[in-house]
């Protein structure tokens, strides 16, 4: 792996990009960076968003500018006002050390007088919305005959978004001898109009494969009843307390609605479609950037050019109607280098669009059971503990309430403040899914599956797992999710062993980093769980011999049955 130095980035650039946190070059800058400080270099570029396309081709260009010559020298076009922003705050950054370097958005939605005015300042690098930069070329406030680069950010976005003339009518007033970038996630029939009209032999570079999906994303989906998708949602929410993430709809009204469904249901949700005004979707996007709101739900079209790092779920409330579409949707999460869930809740009608998306994404989705109210709760409770034993203790603030607050619990022993503190947390939760039906898997499609689902609803396969518990030691019952061992214990439940106390006697008993843990399966005299490949050896060599739960601990690799 090479460095931006041995790229040819230029020193200046590369202590700024450094202090943001820049260690080496991603795949896409490593390829595209060399190529573009070259002379009469065109790129065709195709990589998912999220995979530094930015830096891909913002270095390069701000090291190309004339510092000099204030007049526009470059043009990037991308397809929203979110993105536009994102883009031009970090060509800012890259350019901290390049003295009197500027760069400006301009964009629908905002004074186009005080644009206008900015411009009138000086500008090397004008990052835009097609709309608004064809405003300020006809008020013939912005001259672009000195316009060495354009770049064509989320090309496939704009095509999608109606762009083609709008380019086209900005492209005439840029000289013939430009150099042009295009970016793009997908390859749509569009973009070969594009390069065959507008481009002279350009280096196509693909980081992995036509229209694939990201590497890092996990797909997966959920049969379900039609009725019962918003119930699903709700439960797969809950399943995962620190969910932050995107849920798809597929028109403006159903979005509203479930948005305020979840609003009434407690939870921190908000909407993003259409009929927002620009101040509403700011003070929206705002709130999500913050996470004070967990789940976004929108449209594909508000959610054009959005971009948020750290998401760990896309959901498809509904899926779209293309492979592009579902590309950029699970695109947002699973981002440098991250993981994420691509999560679509579907029904039988849609199951062939299933199918269709995993020829496209050449991926494999992976069918879901929806998580029974028991292991919700039991989910959020770790979760609960997680945190809280994580919580940084404030010893000076605290330490003059300390013996009034002592002396007021005094006679509650340790495990009645637990029970208590736990109720006063999730009673409502736990009271809620003790009255909740479990959700069923359409009875026509256990009927047509040719696996564990077939003749059996979730219950009865539940049931049947159960049984297990009397059966033999070592048959695991189940495939250990992939990339994992699953391994057995000899303790259970009757020894009072839980998900968490597993995990301390884990951490108590292997010296070293932290063993990941996957699945947990408790039974009545012994329990299985899952720990990666590369870790299980040391797993079982630790373990071994042990003494708790006044037992001597045995574990071995466990085989599937």
């Amino acid at each position: 792996m090479k460095t931006f130095e041995e790229l040819g980035v230029a020193p200046n650039i590369v202590r700024a990009i450094t202090e943001m946190g820049y260690e080496n070059p991603m795949p896409v800058q490593e390829e595209v960076i060399p190529c573009l400080l070259g002379s009469g270099n065109e790129v065709i570029a195709l990589a998912q968003t999220g995979t530094g396309k930015t830096a891909a081709f913002g270095l390069p260009i701000l090291q190309k500018i004339r510092i000099d010559d204030f007049q526009p020298q470059a043009v990037v076009l991308c397809p929203t006002r979110e993105l536009c922003l994102q883009i031009a705050g970090d060509l800012n950054d890259y350019s901290k050390y390049i003295d009197h370097l500027k760069v400006i958005p301009v964009y629908g939605g905002s004074s186009i007088e005080s644009q206008i005015r900015a411009l009138r300042r000086g500008v090397h690098v004008i990052v835009a919305t097609p709309g608004r930069l064809i405003d300020l070329i006809n008020r013939q406030t912005v001259d672009l005959q000195l316009v060495k680069n354009v770049v064509l950010d989320e090309a496939d976005e704009m095509l999608s978004m109606g762009f083609s003339e709008d380019i086209d009518e900005i492209l005439s007033h840029i000289p013939a001898e430009r150099n042009m970038l295009l970016f793009s996630a997908t390859m749509p029939t569009g973009i070969a109009r594009i390069t065959k009209k507008y481009m002279r032999n350009p280096h196509e570079i693909i980081i992995g494969r036509k229209n694939e999906g990201a590497q890092n994303v996990r797909h997966m989906y959920y049969m379900v009843n039609a009725k019962d998708k918003y119930l699903v949602l709700k439960r797969l929410a809950d399943y995962n307390p620190n969910i932050y993430g995107i849920v798809f709809c597929r028109t403006k009204k159903e979005t509203q609605e479930i948005a305020d469904l979840l609003i009434k249901d407690g939870y921190n949700a908000d909407s993003l479609h259409g009929d927002l005004s620009q101040v509403q979707r700011d003070y929206v996007m705002q709130k999500f950037r913050l996470r004070n709101i967990q789940l976004l739900v929108a449209t594909d079209v508000a959610a054009r050019g959005l971009d948020v790092d750290d998401l760990t779920h896309i959901i498809h409330y509904g899926l779209p109607d293309d492979v592009e579409s579902y590309t950029h949707r699970s695109g947002r999460t699973g981002r440098a280098g991250k993981t994420g869930t691509s999560i679509a809740i579907v029904h039988l009608k849609e199951k062939r669009k299933i199918k269709d998306i995993e020829k496209g994404i050449l991926k494999t989705f992976e069918q879901g059971l929806v998580p029974s109210g028991k292991q919700i709760c039991e989910r959020q409770l770790f979760s609960f503990i997680d945190k809280l034993e994580k919580v940084k203790v404030n010893e000076e603030e605290i330490q003059d309430i300390l013996p009034s607050i002592y002396r007021k619990l005094d006679w509650l022993d340790k495990e009645d403040i637990i029970k208590r503190l736990i109720s006063h947390e999730f009673n409502l939760l736990i009271d809620y899914y003790q009255e909740a039906s479990e959700i069923e898997t359409p009875q026509e499609y256990q009927k047509n599956r040719p696996d564990k689902f077939r003749n059996e609803n979730r219950n009865e396969f539940l049931k049947r797992n159960e049984k297990r518990d009397s059966g033999s030691f070592k048959g695991s019952g189940r495939a250990s999710e992939k990339g994992y061992t699953r391994l057995f214990i000899n303790l259970g439940k009757t020894d009072g062993l839980t998900p968490h106390s597993l995990i301390g006697l884990m951490n108590d008993s292997i010296k070293g980093r932290k063993v990941t843990v996957g699945r947990i399966d408790l039974m009545k005299n012994f329990s299985f769980f899952e720990v990666p490949d590369k870790e299980a050896k040391r797993v079982v060599q630790s373990m071994n011999g042990v003494k708790a739960f006044k037992r001597v601990v045995a574990i071995e690799a466990a085989k599937a049955s």
